[in-house]
């Protein structure tokens, strides 16, 4: 059989599966190891599927996923995230739209020590979300900042989406992490010039509240911030220094994290071993996720599908600019009914190797996709960030009036994605920079 119709059976097979509610670590395993089996028999796809499980435990860049899962959870059940929110609310009071900018600058801020898009989304609902209801603000427009400035996480490092791209490309994880720090502050800047404008055409989606603060207030409000501060600065700073090797700096921030709360005696012990359960759960998910995502990709290089799409691809004559179109409709499409993750395993496995033969950075390339990626989390109908923030509101706000809302972050995300794309030394010079 042609290996393109090998490979888009074996791809149609897993998006069955993820329809079918089957999670998709498991998906992607089904599908490649049916894969293999079918072209080489059991006995051999046996062979190739024993040995991955000791190549994904034995590598050592994988101990940073746990590390920055742990850092977040134990900062985030000591409370820094309500921290940042309300010594930016302090600040920015008397602004319109002030707790909109304030939701993206702390949700920036606590990307540098979370990694996870949703954890961002559904405490920053339970925090924020209640706070500008109350004041009247507009509640899909609420909801929409929250949902997209969730996303900054998967830019700012610690970034996990940047390590498990890493380990599926063998890519450095050192600077896609370093890469992903520019966009993403260009992105939550986009963001708050955008809430700006916004609420300027639209000022019943954001009253004017009289609520102000006294300049003691303010500057007592940044006595908890510093442990933000420190912990982002110890992982970027240690990791473009080099003091810190990538592969460590999760460790070191954990370590960081668990001191510093527990200096604040802001958790005890209890609290930091329930952080640690809670990170051997989520890490054991993930790894199943890349021992799939590794399984399939295995499948399609092995069937040839990888080497005719290349191939085919060449053939057409597509310019850089069309394929990078043709890449950003897909990516739409598929971020309306696909899991990120499922995404991002398939960016790696097929158009990765192509971009690369195009002659791509693949830094550059990386930092598109995942900027894709986190698109895809915010587009109707089934955007992850949007069912968590639905989800985090005990019912108060609905799906519907969400995307309306979304809709103008939406239009700033593929404004940045252009940006981006344009203007490939803003992912590319920090990393340079560092190497």
């Amino acid at each position: 059989m042609d290996p393109l119709m090998i490979g888009s059976l074996g791809i149609a097979a897993l998006v069955f599966l993820i329809f079918t509610g089957m999670p998709i670590g498991a998906a992607l395993f089904t599908a490649g190891a049916g894969g293999l089996a079918l072209l080489f028999g059991f006995e051999k796809a046996s062979i190739i599927l024993f040995g991955m499980p000791f190549e994904i435990g034995s590598s050592y860049s994988l101990v940073v996923v746990p590390m920055f899962i742990l850092m977040g959870l134990v900062a985030s059940s000591a409370g820094l995230m309500r921290d940042m929110f309300d010594a930016a609310h302090k600040w920015l009071a008397g602004l319109r739209g002030s707790l909109l900018i304030s939701t993206v600058a702390s949700s920036a801020g606590f990307a540098a020590v979370s990694g996870s898009t949703i954890v961002n989304a559904a405490v920053f609902t339970r925090i924020a979300y209640p706070e500008m209801t109350r004041l009247g603000y507009d509640r899909g427009l609420a909801g929409g900042v929250i949902a997209a400035s969730g996303t900054l996480a998967a830019f700012i490092p610690p970034s996990i989406t940047f390590v498990l791209y890493a380990l599926l490309t063998q890519q450095s994880v050192g600077k896609l992490l370093l890469a992903g720090v520019i966009p993403g502050l260009i992105t939550a800047a986009a963001y708050i010039v955008g809430i700006l404008v916004i609420v300027r055409i639209k000022p019943e989606w954001a009253p004017r509240h009289s609520e102000r603060f006294s300049w003691s207030e303010k500057f007592s409000s940044l006595k908890t911030v510093w442990a933000v501060m420190l912990l982002s600065f110890i992982i970027i700073a240690g990791i473009y220094s080099g003091t810190v090797p990538p592969s460590a700096a999760g460790s070191v921030g954990a370590i960081g994290a668990i001191v510093i709360v527990l200096f604040m005696r802001r958790l005890d012990l209890s609290g930091v071993w329930q952080a640690v359960r809670e990170t051997v759960k989520i890490s054991a998910v993930l790894a199943v996720i890349v021992l799939g995502g590794l399984t399939f990709s295995r499948f399609l290089v092995f069937s040839g599908f990888v080497r005719e799409a290349i191939n085919a691809i060449a053939e057409m004559g597509l310019s850089d600019n069309l394929f990078l179109l043709a890449m950003v409709v897909l990516f739409l499409i598929l971020g309306m009914f696909l899991d990120a993750l499922a995404i991002l395993v398939m960016a790696a496995s097929i158009l990765f190797p192509v971009a690369s033969k195009m002659g791509f950075d693949p830094i550059w390339f990386a930092v598109i996709v995942v900027k894709l990626m986190e698109v895809g989390v915010i587009t109707p109908p089934v955007g992850i960030n949007l069912f968590t923030v639905v989800s985090a509101s005990d019912g108060d706000l609905k799906l519907t009036t969400l995307y309306k809302g979304i809709t103008p972050l939406f239009l700033i995300e593929m404004a940045v994605l252009f940006v981006l794309i344009q203007f490939p030394i803003l992912s590319t010079w920090l990393p340079s920079a560092m190497f």
